[in-house]
């Protein structure tokens, strides 16, 4: 039988012996799994730059799409060769490199504009061009000028002017279109929403807010202009994006300081161009907006006809003598200062033209012909006899059966 010391020694050779071979098949254990990373992490790279950089004949999808409608937007100062990715990424073309290759052999590629676009999936990258050139693909603009109201004016003798609302409606209401919006959404969030929530500014929020309800208490807040409206946007999105846009260009004007310059507070400016923007012939803005100041300062009622037809459901140039007597928060013959609101979007220039009116001491003005020339007075008598002038050319006349007009 053995002794202790040799079955100690017994086990001692045993344990050394078997060491090497522990640490041999745990070493094995941590060559497989390092392995089993670098091959995972190889495939995923592998994969990947197949999507970017693919090799071999899978560079590029065949046809013109699925049929499944993407809408891709070029941003401004930015070029179709940086959209290549995004393309790869959403499965509009299949590799960068075609994209590349297809927008070099385009001859139309460097003028496509900033703007959205309607692609489809897997298409091939020379269709993708084709489309992007094509202007058929191309989302409208929503186009809005200078005297614009949100709400729809009917013309009397039976034409429509149909306000930004209604344009909103139309540019997001194509063939196809996802995110059609109605026009009386956007009335209703208009209407309803806090005007913080949408970007009013600090100095418009008092005035709005007493307007809580009316669809038109946003009236003068979006700037006349071209927009790219996001056709994935919804109604409080689009409007939102309107409002904070032209928060910021009104006050890139100095709106703030300058509004203390002509005694009137920011909202009040605006709402002074807005008639300015309605009454004025083109050159004559900074006329006007000093009649304007002069007749607040007399103090006089304004009585612009443009503020008594803001409140009437069908519009001309001619108001009635019922109209001009019925009160409206806007009628400036029935009231006196500033209409409550704005009654149109006014353009940066009839903004500028508040900020910056002519010298002189005019309290009248009337356009005497149709080709629109106005006369600019400091006494009532002889605006009395360019009115008269005025109606001999009729420029006054009315569609209106049964009215007296001025």
């Amino acid at each position: 039988m053995p002794s202790n010391s040799n079955r100690r020694r017994s086990r001692t050779r045993r344990t050394r012996r078997m060491e090497p071979m522990y640490v041999k098949r745990r070493q094995r254990g941590l060559a497989v799994l390092i392995a089993s990373l670098l091959l995972i992490i190889f495939t995923i790279i592998y994969v990947a730059s197949q999507r970017v950089f693919p090799t071999g004949n899978s560079t590029d999808y065949e046809g013109n799409g699925n049929g499944v409608v993407q809408m891709v937007e070029i941003k401004e100062g930015s070029t179709v060769s940086e959209l290549g990715p995004e393309l790869v990424n959403r499965g509009i073309v299949k590799s960068n490199s075609a994209f590349q290759t297809a927008a070099n052999s385009s001859t139309k590629a460097s003028a496509i504009e900033p703007g959205f676009y309607r692609l489809q999936g897997e298409m091939s990258a020379a269709a993708a061009i084709a489309a992007l050139v094509n202007p058929a693909n191309k989302v409208e603009a929503l186009d809005i000028v200078g005297g614009a109201t949100l709400m729809d004016i009917n013309v009397v003798g039976g034409q429509t002017r149909y306000g930004i609302y209604s344009q909103i409606s139309k540019v997001t209401c194509y063939e196809g279109s996802r995110n059609c919006i109605n026009a009386q959404d956007l009335q209703n969030i208009a209407a309803t929403t806090d005007p913080a929530e949408l970007g009013v500014p600090d100095w418009a929020l008092d005035a709005v807010r007493a307007h809580n309800g009316d669809p038109r208490r946003l009236e003068g807040l979006i700037v006349p202009g071209q927009y790219m409206v996001n056709p994935d946007h919804d109604a409080r999105a689009v409007l939102t994006d309107l409002i904070t846009n032209s928060k910021t260009a009104y006050n890139n004007t100095g709106i703030v300081e300058r509004a203390q310059g002509v005694g009137l507070s920011p909202y009040q400016l605006i709402t002074a161009a807005s008639l300015v923007e309605r009454e004025a012939p083109a050159g004559e803005f900074d006329k006007v907006a000093r009649v304007i100041l002069n007749r607040l300062k007399a103090p006089m009622k304004l009585e612009f006809d443009s503020t008594v037809n803001y409140g009437l459901t069908s519009q001309e140039v001619a108001t009635t003598d019922e109209d001009r007597k019925r009160v409206t928060p806007w009628n400036t013959y029935a009231k006196e200062g500033l209409p409550d609101t704005p009654i149109a979007s006014p353009s940066i220039q009839a903004i500028e033209a508040v900020e910056n009116p002519a010298q002189g001491n005019w309290l009248f003005f009337v356009t005497i012909d149709k080709k629109g020339t106005t006369v600019f007075n400091d006494t009532y008598e002889a605006h009395l006899r360019d009115t008269q002038q005025a109606i001999s050319n009729g420029v006054l006349d009315s569609n209106r059966q049964c009215s007296r007009a001025r």
